[in-house]
């Protein structure tokens, strides 16, 4: 390889000049250079704005999460090219494990989330508000995707799961991206993108490659775009000033490098399994990825009196980490990044040591296996000792960012809660105690501060994804230090790359917009039950008012025998002085078997079954001798996939359920959902 491409404006170009010349981080031979010198940035911007972009906000969540979901099984057919290439960024297998199929993994969490959106280009955003008293006027949130770029700007740690993790999100809400990785592992992500080009999955302009620098690309940035940066704080806070993106109040999520720590329970004591856990678990996150990762464990607190057994067994269980070439399979510790990764680690160890000594490991040696110590970006795994944390505060401040952690004590759990909130912010926090007041007490005291909390013991130390592990559908980002930044989250992080809107109007017009039927709005009926309609064939709003039933005493007594629900409100005439019942009350749930005997069209037609009950309230008592009549009328709709052996295609219909009395005051309003059969098979 001689000179990495970049891929934009619809085409790989390489940059000019000799660009930065990349090595291999275990033997330190040259890969080849990067740069994108002479790339037009504001071309590169405005064709994602204006070819990727509106290629992706035709698309419904629906068809873009199938879209996800194709590329991610596309990935997995190259998995042996991505290993090979990961080895060369100091990444053991475990390590490019992580980083390749946990990227490939995001692809498949986002693409699963579809099913939690409509299938439109947009979405609703929480329940419908009324404005006015006849209700003629009303509110309804809603989500459109933005109309700019997203620009992720990645740390080199994680060159797949980087890119993938973001794009994931993006992609889904409609939104084109332009990556750029570090480029001192942007060899990898290029492998990478060079197969979802090749796959002609996603269309075109949905994603371009930057190997190199950022140039002046944020100078060109408008209000549309979305920033997202992982990385150093100070690099992050440059970015976050820039003069165009405060002008054009661009959104900027920045997720840093934090100082995450991990505290040992005081209940916690040798013999027990969450004693061997926490060694496990600290001695993991030092080694994996050579402990470059932004959720690596960079404080250990630990009760006073197990100090001194702690630190032993903290080192011993170092001391069994075997270092050196990622392919040898005896390996469980690869090399860092780079020399100058390396470099930059012992020079902040230095600033640590000026209030910790280094209690395992060496600063300047360490033993390989299969490879060369110097020639690859090797560097033994350090755990420094910190007596004073209250007094000596450089380990609150400093981060090194490689296998690099300090231990300390702490005197009760309210110091430990103290000492945690010391690093300003952080992205996770664990600790390790089989006691719930302990965990209660720490979490509360401690949440405020950190984007995640691990409660780790031996109840779920066997599935628990560990400390450093974010998950797609969990939120990944931190206050302070960290960034003050969320990414990820599931359905939340997706509302980040859309602009919620708030619409008002006429409950008809509002449902005309939406296509999701809001109450009071017009409807419509005709001779044909909906229930006999093809899915189709269904229109929002269409609507069957229900002839009427008045609910008896027997009706009462029957259903309390067939339910066996005897509770005393439905049967016990003389319970219910000081309760709201003047009489015995029907069960909610008759009313709303009766009111499906109401609305029922009992023929055998479309309607294949009842799918659920999406929800139901129960807005007033109904007594023997209350007259009742529904009215149901069609909500949403959507069409279901095929899975493989489906014999008949068909969709999922919400229907709004409104029971009144006489009076013409509701007694129950529910959603109910049905799958339909599709006319079009």
């Amino acid at each position: 390889m001689s000179k990495l491409s970049n891929y934009v404006t619809g085409r790989w170009i390489t940059g000019d000049g000799s660009g930065q010349a990349l090595y291999d981080a275990v033997n330190g031979s040259l890969i080849g250079h990067a740069s994108t010198a002479g790339l037009d940035f504001k071309a590169i911007l405005e064709h994602g704005r204006q070819t990727g972009g509106p290629a992706l906000r035709k698309l419904t969540f629906h068809e873009r999460g199938r879209m996800l979901r194709a590329l991610a099984l596309h990935l997995r057919n190259h998995l042996e090219t991505f290993y090979r290439i990961s080895y060369q960024t100091g990444a053991t297998k475990t390590d490019s494990w992580i980083d390749i199929e946990g990227g490939i993994g995001n692809l498949f969490s986002y693409a699963s989330l579809r099913r939690q959106f409509p299938d439109e280009p947009f979405c609703t955003d929480g329940d419908a508000i009324g404005l006015s008293k006849q209700g003629s006027f009303m509110g309804q949130h809603i989500l459109v995707p933005r109309e700019g770029v997203a620009i992720h700007i990645n740390a080199f740690n994680f060159p797949v799961w980087g890119m993938l993790e973001k794009v994931a999100v993006n992609l889904l809400a409609g939104m084109p991206a332009v990556v750029k990785p570090a480029t001192v592992t942007s060899f990898l992500t290029e492998a990478v993108v060079k197969e979802i080009i090749a796959s002609g999955i996603l269309p075109e302009g949905s994603l371009q490659l930057l190997c190199g620098s950022a140039g002046d690309l944020l100078d060109y940035v408008q209000s549309q775009d979305v920033i997202t940066f992982t990385g150093s704080a100070s690099t992050g806070l440059k970015l976050k000033s820039h003069p165009q993106v405060l002008a054009e109040s661009v959104p900027f999520n920045m997720e840093a490098d934090s100082l995450n720590c991990i505290v040992l329970g005081e209940d916690v004591i040798p013999g027990m399994p969450e004693w061997d856990i926490f060694i496990k678990e600290v001695r993991k996150e030092m080694t994996v990825k050579a402990g470059q990762k932004c959720t690596a464990i960079r404080r250990i607190f630990v009760p006073a009196g197990k100090l001194d057994d702690i630190s032993k067994a903290l080192s011993k269980a170092l001391a069994q980490t075997t270092i050196g070439n990622p392919l040898n399979e005896q390996v469980r510790m690869g090399a860092l990044a780079g020399q100058s990764q390396r470099e930059e680690v012992r020079s902040q160890v230095q600033k640590l040591l000026a209030s910790s000594q280094i209690i395992f490991g060496s600063l300047d040696s360490v033993q390989v296996l299969d490879a060369d110590a110097e020639k690859g970006a090797f560097m033994s795994p350090l755990l420094l000792l910190n007596e004073k944390p209250f007094l000596d505060t450089a380990v609150h401040e400093v981060e090194a960012f490689g296998p690099v952690s300090t231990i300390m004590p702490y005197q009760s759990l309210g110091e430990a809660i103290e000492l945690a909130r010391k690093g300003k912010g952080s992205l996770v926090c664990s600790i390790v105690t089989a006691d719930q007041s302990i965990a209660r007490q720490f979490v509360l005291g401690a949440a405020a501060h950190h984007g995640r909390i691990l409660v780790l013991n031996n109840d779920c130390a066997k599935e628990s994804t560990g400390h450093g592990s974010p998950l797609p559908m969990l939120v990944h980002g931190g206050p302070g230090r960290a960034g003050g930044g969320e990414e990820m989250g599931g359905v939340r992080g997706v509302k980040h790359y859309m602009q919620r809107v708030a619409l008002q109007g006429s409950p008809t017009m509002i449902t005309a917009v939406t296509n999701v039927y809001q109450k009071g709005a017009a409807v419509t009926e005709d001779e044909k039950h909906p229930f006999r309609k093809y899915f189709e064939e269904l229109s929002i709003g269409d609507t069957v008012i229900t002839h009427k039933r008045t609910v008896t005493e027997a009706d009462i007594v029957n259903f309390a025998n067939v339910s066996w629900d005897h509770f005393y409100a439905h049967t016990d005439h003389t319970s219910l002085e000081g309760t709201i019942f003047e009489k015995p009350v029907a069960h909610g749930y008759f009313i709303l078997s009766a009111a499906a005997g109401l609305f029922v069209d009992a023929k055998k037609g479309p309607v294949l079954l009842n799918y659920g009950l999406e929800e139901c309230r129960f807005v007033k008592p109904v007594y023997a001798g209350t007259t009742i009549g529904v009215q149901l009328t069609c909500k949403e709709k959507t069409v279901q996939e095929k899975k493989e052996g489906d014999e008949v295609r068909k969709g999922i219909v919400k229907w709004l359920v409104e029971v009144t009395d006489q009076t013409g005051e509701p007694v129950a309003i529910a959603t109910i959902l049905t799958m339909v059969k599709l006319k079009q098979q």
